[in-house]
């Protein structure tokens, strides 16, 4: 599980359009770009599937070359080695929306460690430790896995914490491109033991 509360800037790329869900309830449905900074190689442009409830009356304002400011849950869907962005938004503004694409907030992630797990110090001798950690999906008839790396400051590691074993962790989002790839990367608040099920696949951390 992978749960984001966030604040996006960004231009509308797919004008809205009115569509229904299962339940037969109306909502727009919009594209909206952002442009992610690179840690290494350049900067890459994702487009966010944004779903917002309203009628027809907003239509008009959420067009294609828009600048928007949208609050909302940002989520993570992975599909072979590509991450699709989603957000369900519970506010939009475009009337003074920053002119600096950004995605800032915070995540909740609940998952599996992987097997490396660092403690280190820093400049002034206290500790952190640095990890990652996977969030399983089930695609078909298999699953996909999406990595998150955690910094976790001012902490050593925790005598319960080792390779596979699940954690519950909250912390400050923070989204950027390394080697042209997308890096989800969470500056630990929180951090806790999951009990979780039985294991029932594997991930290559691609980190």
């Amino acid at each position: 599980m992978i749960k984001c509360n966030v604040t996006v800037c960004g231009t509308i790329t797919r004008s809205a359009q009115m569509r229904t869900n299962k339940e037969g309830k109306a909502f727009l449905a919009f594209g909206v770009s952002v442009v992610i900074p690179a840690k290494s190689g350049i900067n890459k442009t994702f487009e966010i599937s944004v779903a917002k409830d309203g009628g027809m009356d907003e239509l008009n304002g959420l067009s294609s070359g828009t600048r928007v400011e949208l609050v909302g849950v940002l989520t993570f869907h992975k599909k072979d080695d590509t991450i699709f962005l989603n957000m369900s938004a519970t506010g939009v503004n475009t009337f003074n929306a920053p002119a600096e694409d950004s995605v800032k907030g915070t995540i909740e992630f609940r998952g599996t460690v992987g097997n490396k797990i660092e403690e280190k110090k820093d400049k002034k001798d206290k500790p952190y430790l640095v990890f990652s950690a996977f969030s399983s999906e089930k695609v078909g008839e298999g699953y996909s896995f999406t990595w998150v790396r955690f910094m976790h400051f001012g902490q050593g590691k925790p005598e319960w914490m080792e390779g596979k074993c699940g954690i519950d962790a909250k912390g400050e989002l923070q989204l950027s491109i390394y080697n042209d790839r997308l890096d989800i990367t969470c500056r630990v608040a929180e951090l806790t033991q999951w009990e979780k099920q039985p294991y029932q696949g594997g991930g290559t951390n691609p980190q």
